[in-house]
């Protein structure tokens, strides 16, 4: 008896960044939706679940071992971002 996966394999997109000479992979779920929107006063991030895996997925790279710190991405309006969104960069600090 062979059994087949219940659900197929998402499909994403991985953009490798160079930070400091560490390579940094990101990687978007194929359906992720993301929108930043800026209400004066805070940040609304508005994220379908594979949108929320993703962002999830792009804190974990940059909190991993050996990544250097100002390591960051850039998120923005039709790049990673829905139309219509703010910017948004993700950065690593270690210093206090």
């Amino acid at each position: 008896m062979t059994s087949e996966p219940r659900y197929a394999p998402t499909e994403s997109t991985h953009v490798t960044a160079v930070s400091a000479g560490a390579a940094l992979v990101f990687t978007w779920d194929a359906d992720a939706r993301i929108e930043v929107r800026d209400l004066g006063g805070e940040v609304v991030i508005e994220a379908n679940a594979a949108g929320l895996r993703t962002l999830a997925g792009h804190l974990l790279v940059l909190a991993g071992d050996g990544v250097p710190d100002g390591s960051h991405l850039h998120l923005e309006d039709s790049n990673g971002l829905e139309d219509g969104s703010v910017g948004l960069v993700l950065e690593r600090s270690d210093e206090g």
